[in-house]
C-alpha cells in the first residue's frame, strides 16, 4: 500500500517500510477494542478512561500504520499518518492530538488535565479508528507461524 507521504518520512527516517505482520496487527487490533470497550465504563475514574481511550487510539491507529506496511519512529506518528492510513477527517485527528499531549503531561510531567468532553471525544475518535481499521484489518492473510 505505497503512499506518497508515508514514503516520504521514511526517506526522512520518521517511518520505516516494515511487511505487515498478521499476527501482530491482530493483537493491536484485539488490544485496542478491549481497552475502548473497558474506556467506556464510567464506573471507572475519568483518568482511567482517558488512559485506556488513549491507548486504544494508539493500538489502532499503530494497527492501521502496520497495516499499510510502516513502523514508526515515534508514538506520535501512528495519529498524524491516520489521514493517510485510515482517511480519518481532521476533526478526529486533533482530538487525538490533543489526547496525545494530555498524555504526554501526565506521563512526564504528573498533570492530569482531562475532562469528561475529552473523554467522551476520545472515545468517539479512537471507536472511528476500531471501526475502520477492523474492516481493513479482517482481509490479512496469516502470518504462517
Amino acid at each position: 500500500m505505497a503512499n506518497e507521504y508515508l514514503d516520504n518520512l521514511v526517506a526522512k527516517g520518521r517511518l520505516k517500510a516494515e511487511a505487515p505482520a498478521a499476527g501482530e496487527i491482530s493483537g493491536l487490533i484485539r488490544s485496542g477494542v478491549a481497552r475502548l470497550a473497558d474506556a467506556g465504563n464510567r464506573n471507572l475514574s475519568l483518568e482511567s478512561r482517558f488512559d485506556l481511550a488513549y491507548n486504544a487510539a494508539h493500538a489502532l491507529s499503530l494497527a492501521a500504520l502496520r497495516i499499510s506496511g510502516y513502523r514508526p519512529t515515534n508514538r506520535y506518528l501512528v495519529f498524524q499518518c491516520l489521514v493517510h492510513t485510515l482517511g480519518i477527517s481532521n476533526e478526529r485527528w486533533r482530538v487525538l492530538d490533543q489526547a496525545h499531549r494530555r498524555r504526554n503531561l501526565a506521563e512526564y510531567e504528573g498533570a492530569v488535565e482531562v475532562d469528561e468532553n475529552l473523554v467522551e471525544a476520545l472515545v468517539r475518535a479512537a471507536g472511528d479508528v476500531a471501526s475502520r481499521v477492523s474492516a481493513i484489518g479482517a482481509g490479512l492473510e496469516p502470518d504462517g507461524e
